[in-house]
């Protein structure tokens, strides 16, 4: 099976696997005989609130795929682009995507009602999620979109929690 992207999107899907999924498994593995993961009440609250942020996520992170489609001209493979997007959410913050994603490890804890995942876990998932942005996707499309992205990044912060950027992020 070929894949038509890059190696290092492979290698982000790769991770964020193995965050979500090896992360669970170690939390419930250390969490057996934690009075909480075995308390039906704790399962049902921390799994609607689990479902809220996940479902917000996602939203976050489709509504950013969405509008960063717009900048994959020609052949261009999925999950990359080749031209600048500033339209839309990205008007406003320059990660919408890796936003939402970020709240993925604290929904899937939720989920998964397990405290050493919700306390332990998914913080630090959520900080190497920053990281990665804040160091490999800033690299990356500086050196892609040169001169423009630098100029875009002065104007234009990684984050914005303006009511106006959320509303486009969520809504």
């Amino acid at each position: 099976m070929k894949i038509n992207t890059s190696f290092s999107v492979v290698i982000r899907i790769l991770l964020w696997i193995i965050m979500l999924f090896g992360g669970a498994w170690y939390a419930i593995a250390q969490d057996v005989e934690n009075p909480y993961f075995q308390s039906i009440l704790f399962h049902i609250l921390t799994a609607l609130l689990g479902l809220i942020i996940t479902f917000f996520a996602f939203k976050a992170s489709a509504n950013g795929g969405r509008e960063l489609s717009k900048g994959r001209k020609g052949n261009t493979p999925r999950l990359e682009t080749n031209q600048l997007v500033t339209t839309g959410i990205y008007s406003c913050m320059r990660h919408p995507m890796l936003f939402g994603l970020t709240l993925l490890p604290l929904g899937w804890s939720l989920l998964l009602g397990s405290p050493t995942f919700i306390v332990k876990l998914a913080p630090l998932e959520m900080l190497f999620i920053i990281f990665m942005v804040m160091v490999f996707e800033e690299m990356e499309v500086k050196k892609k979109f040169g001169s423009d992205y630098q100029n875009y990044a002065k104007k234009v912060p990684m984050v914005s929690f303006e009511w106006l950027c959320i509303k486009k992020l969520f809504g």
